[in-house]
């Protein structure tokens, strides 16, 4: 796996986020499932919070996910995401973010070869943590669709699968 290829599957999960928050209409940004999940704003903040952090940490050569709490390394990383709660300027976020660690990552690209612990203390190349950070963006665009299903809202790639093979809206 290449530095590169990691980098244009992320931008393409990072699209397909951007695709799905871009349908939900700006009112319903506030909208959680129950009241001790995220809204829809706080799961787009956690996302950028997380890669920040995670990239920033990933092409450090002193790499240390445990240099502090989450708390602790978002105020080091990201201090001023949670500023960000309009939908437009959330998705511009979102982009942003996506290219900052695009070019984060070209820039440590020797720094990548290298091994650095996770969070369970095991040892692996940073590389390959990278799928992790790219897992936990899927994980939560997962989440986000369901989001949208609650809202009565058809999940783009839901849409573009249907209309790839034919099939008429429910």
């Amino acid at each position: 796996m290449s530095l590169e290829s990691v980098i244009e599957g992320w931008r393409e999960v990072r699209n397909g986020l951007i695709d799905e928050a871009n349908q939900v209409p700006a009112d319903k940004f506030s909208f959680q499932p129950t009241p001790d999940t995220r809204s829809v704003k706080q799961l787009l903040q956690h996302l950028v919070e997380s890669q920040k952090f995670l990239i920033g940490e990933a092409c450090r050569p002193d790499t240390n996910l445990m240099r502090g709490s989450f708390a602790d390394n978002i105020k080091q990383y990201a201090p001023h995401v949670r500023d960000v709660d309009d939908k437009d300027e959330l998705l511009n976020l979102l982009q942003a973010s996506m290219d900052d660690a695009a070019s984060q990552l070209a820039s440590a690209a020797d720094e990548m070869k290298n091994t650095m612990k996770r969070f369970d203390g095991k040892e692996m190349p940073k590389l390959a943590f990278m799928s992790f950070a790219i897992a936990h963006e899927m994980y939560h665009r997962g989440q986000l669709t369901v989001y949208e299903r609650l809202l009565n809202i058809e999940p783009v790639l839901t849409q573009r699968f249907r209309k790839a093979f034919g099939e008429s809206p429910p």
